[in-house]
Parts: structure tokens; sequence; C-alpha cells
């Protein structure tokens, strides 16, 4: 499995290299400050992937992830998004992204351009990969032919790294009922075991059952852990 995370950074860093955009930075986990490693242990960004300014050591920073509006914006998109001209863009109009945008804070790190791919994995894992530069050109073109190859390389890449880490959920899917998912969505919705008990007419030691089991197959303990579980594996929408 170490082979194929190395091969797959290979590939993001010659993608990075023949684009013009040499300089990488990548996060298997934007919610954990522990840095992608090789096979040695080793941080690539000590080894294969270089930071435009090299006093910059975000990986060793712990905080770095909650101030950087880049990470920021991952929190905010799925698809791939660019930097350029002091503007963050995708292929579509998405508001929230724009929000993230802090172009001083670009400019300060010597960033002139970059293409960002967000990889969004079960369990409510966020990576990232940035491919920057420090020369200003027009990204747009580059982005709008290669977005989607980037895109899925990071996929590739981080899901690839967390295989060979133990990184995330692991096991078979889990599989909840309705009732299950009904007890759990009006107890996201802030309802007690008394109400939800009256909206869908059984009994409240069946909706407690019902949770209780719930959470057995979430792997969790607690209620709000259930529901927490439930949201990131899909089972309860955002409202």
């Amino acid at each position: 499995m170490e082979d194929q995370v190395a091969a797959r950074a290979r590939e993001v860093y010659e993608a990075g290299r023949k684009l013009g955009l040499p300089y990488i930075a990548v996060s298997a986990d934007i919610g954990s400050p522990e840095p992608m490693v090789d096979a040695e242990g080793r941080p690539f960004a000590e080894t294969l992937f270089r930071w435009i300014d090299p006093d910059l050591e975000y990986w060793k920073d712990r905080a770095f992830a909650l101030r950087s509006a880049l990470v920021h914006a991952t929190r905010t998109c799925a698809e791939p998004f660019y930097f350029a001209e002091g503007e963050l863009g995708s292929w579509r109009p998405n508001e929230a992204l724009q929000a993230t945008n802090d172009p001083d804070q670009y400019l300060q790190a010597h960033v002139e351009c970059a293409i960002v791919a967000p990889v969004h994995l079960p369990g409510g894992v966020i990576g990232a990969i940035v491919w920057a530069s420090d020369k200003a050109f027009d990204v747009k073109p580059v982005f709008e032919t290669h977005a989607e190859y980037l895109h899925a390389l990071a996929l590739k890449f981080i899901a690839t790294y967390h295989d060979a880490h133990a990184i995330g959920p692991k096991g078979p899917a889990v599989y909840l009922t309705r009732r299950e998912i009904q007890c759990l969505k009006w107890a996201a919705a802030g309802k007690t075991d008394s109400e939800i008990a009256t909206i869908i007419d059984i009994s409240v030691p069946t909706v407690r059952f019902h949770i209780t089991n719930s959470a057995r197959k979430l792997g969790v303990s607690g209620k709000a852990r259930a529901i927490r579980r439930a949201t990131t594996l899909g089972y309860i929408g955002i409202d």
C-alpha cells in the first residue's frame, strides 16, 4: 500500500510541475495537525512537496488550518476551485467560497495563483491538495481544462493514504432501519423521546430502543454521538 501512496504522490508532484503550479501543500485531514508522511515517516512537505516560502513550515503549525483561508474554503466547497488575481472561483457561482476569500493572506504567502482540490471522504473527513505558483498567470484556462483530473488525482492520493494509515471509518457499511432513521432525525431536530413517540405513534421505550440500537450499529455511545455519526454518513440531512 505504501508503494501506491508513493506513486500517487509522484503523480501529484508531476501534475503541478507540468501545469506551472510546482508548489504543493497536502493534508489528509484538515481537522488533524498530523502531516502526511512517506513510508519512512518523513513529511512529504520536507521531501517531495515544497512550498513557496521555505520558512512557512505549515505542517509543523498545529493551528495553521484555523488561520488559512484556503483551508477554510475547503470546508465550504467540495469541488475544485482556483485563486487568481485576488479572487476565488470555481465552475459555478459559489457565495460561500467567495465569503472565505482573503487576498492579503495569499499575497503575504507569495501565492499568485493556485488550484485547490478538496477531498470530502466518508465520516466527515476533509482532505485537500493545493497546487500553487509564485508567478502570476491566467490560471483559469488551466483550471477549466484540468480541474477534473486534479480532483480525481487528489481523491486517489488521499484515499489511498487513508487506507495505508488506517484513517477514517473502517469495516462494512452501516445499515439503519427506517424507524431508527426517523427517531434520529426527530432527535436531531430537538424533539424529546416522548415527543418523538407521539409524532411517529410508537411507545417511548420503543423510541429509546431504536436510538440505542442505531448507536450500537454506528459504533458510538449516546444519542448525540449517534446523531452526529448518522449525519456524516448521510442518513440525516442538514436542514
